[in-house]
Order: C-alpha cells, then sequence, then structure tokens
C-alpha cells in the first residue's frame, strides 16, 4: 500500500538522476546487468529501467520542447489559491493529511501520492496549476523543473491541454481507497456520495466534470463516466453539485474541510 511503504527503488535515485550526479543510461545498464545475473525479476528490471528512459526522458525532452512559458499555462483557466492545508494546516481529509505530513517529514512522496491525492485533489478543486508547481518544487528533493514541471503542469493539472496526457488524471475517492488505507482512517466517508460526511472527492470529481463537460465530454476515455452522471437522478445531481460549492467556499474561507 503507499502510505505503508513509501519508498521505490526508481523514486530512491531519481533526485540523484535530476542533478545530474547519476547517468541514467549508466543506472539503466547496472539494472540490466543485476536482472542478468539473477539478482532481480525481470519484471521490476523492466519496470525500473521503463520509468527512467521511457518516462523520465520523454518528459525531460517535452520540457525543452515547449519552452520556457510552459510553467505558466493553465488552459482549464483554474484560479484558487493552493489551500493551507497544503502547508500543514489541519484538514479532515485523511489521505492529504497523510500525504503532505510524509512530504514535511521526507521531502518525498510516491507517485501516486503526488498524482492521485495531492495533484488530484487540487485539479478537482481548480486550484492555480502554477501554484501547484511552485509547491511541488519547493517541497520535494527530486524536483528538479525539468522533471517537476511536465508532471505536474501537464500530466497532473492538464494545464497543458493535453501534450503529456490524453485525460486529466482525475478520481473519486473509490481509487484512493483502493491505492491506500487511508480511507479507513478519515473523518469523511468514501462510501458517501452526498451528505455532511461524504468524500471531498466524490463531490468534486463530479463538480470537475460538469464544469468542464464542453472540453472533455467526446473525449473517448470519459464518454463513459458522462454517461454515468446523466444517468443521475436529476435532484441527486443538483445536490452533488451543491455540496460541492459549500466545501469550494468553505475552503476558500480558510475554514478547516
Amino acid at each position: 500500500m503507499m502510505d505503508d511503504e513509501p519508498f521505490m527503488f526508481h523514486a530512491l535515485v531519481g533526485a540523484y538522476i535530476n542533478a545530474g550526479l547519476l547517468d541514467p543510461l549508466e543506472v539503466c545498464r547496472a539494472v540490466e546487468d543485476a536482472w542478468r545475473a539473477g539478482g532481480v525479476p525481470i519484471n521490476a528490471a523492466e519496470g525500473f529501467i521503463r520509468q527512467i528512459i521511457g518516462w523520465r526522458e520523454y518528459v525531460r525532452g517535452i520540457y525543452f520542447r515547449e519552452g520556457p512559458d510552459y510553467t505558466s499555462r493553465n488552459v482549464l483557466k483554474h484560479d484558487r489559491d493552493l489551500p493551507p492545508l497544503y502547508w500543514g494546516a489541519k484538514t479532515w481529509m485523511n489521505c492529504l493529511s497523510q500525504a503532505v505530513g510524509q512530504t514535511k517529514r521526507e521531502a518525498y512522496a510516491h507517485h501516486i501520492q503526488r498524482l492521485m491525492v495531492t495533484g488530484n485533489f487540487a485539479l478537482l478543486a481548480g486550484v492555480d496549476p502554477h501554484q501547484v508547481h511552485e509547491w511541488y518544487l519547493e517541497v520535494y528533493a527530486d524536483a528538479y523543473e525539468w522533471v517537476e514541471a511536465p508532471n505536474v503542469i501537464g500530466m497532473s493539472q492538464f494545464a497543458d491541454g493535453g501534450i503529456i496526457a490524453s485525460k486529466p488524471y482525475i478520481s473519486s475517492g473509490n481509487y484512493i481507497d483502493k491505492m491506500s488505507t487511508y480511507c479507513k482512517g478519515c473523518s469523511y466517508k468514501v462510501r458517501d456520495k452526498t451528505g455532511k460526511d461524504a468524500c471531498p472527492f466524490n463531490l468534486l470529481y463530479w463538480h470537475f466534470m460538469d464544469r468542464h463537460r464542453d472540453r472533455f465530454s467526446q473525449n473517448p476515455r470519459m464518454g463513459q463516466m458522462y454517461a454515468t452522471w446523466d444517468r443521475m437522478d436529476e435532484a441527486k445531481r443538483k445536490t452533488v453539485l451543491a455540496e460541492a460549492d459549500a466545501f469550494l467556499e468553505k475552503m476558500e474561507a480558510g475554514e478547516t474541510v
């Protein structure tokens, strides 16, 4: 589980590669040699090498191809300020509290914590992507801009309009529940879709889908979710949107959420 086993081997060397202290090809060849010697299984070696060559070098190319304005892109026009909970202010959302707490202690978080907890929430809540970008740069030891910006501006916040990813990486609380043990210790209830105990990710997921329908309704990877939304009772849809608005207003007012 991502909150029980916080470190992955490619992430352990990531900061050194990003800083230029390790050569990525030399690291990958060492992993290949370890596999050939029978020291690691092929799936572990393949996954490691693919992460370094197939993703890290890809985002490096994107960063230098797109140019210096890349970090200011904001195609979804999100403009909310990054809430204080990202700096350790109290929150009732256990996943965010734990991910931010780990980040403060270790200057590290698993990529799913970054993408599907802190990044997912910022995207669903409509936070200014440049503020999200600046936060990642400040808090993570491996966050050099050339690798951080495409992962945050592109993959996490979809602020580049789809250069990195073909769809936004968003989810309701159900995904977080499947990928972690966070929901078991949360004040909110991940199974509740509406009501005072409803997981905020459940409310904000549909709020995001609704407000960006013009952009994403024809996306083949998102059509099924729009069909699910459309099948909901109209009164339930209105309740979801109203409760999401109330949550966002409370967050913007500086109240604990």
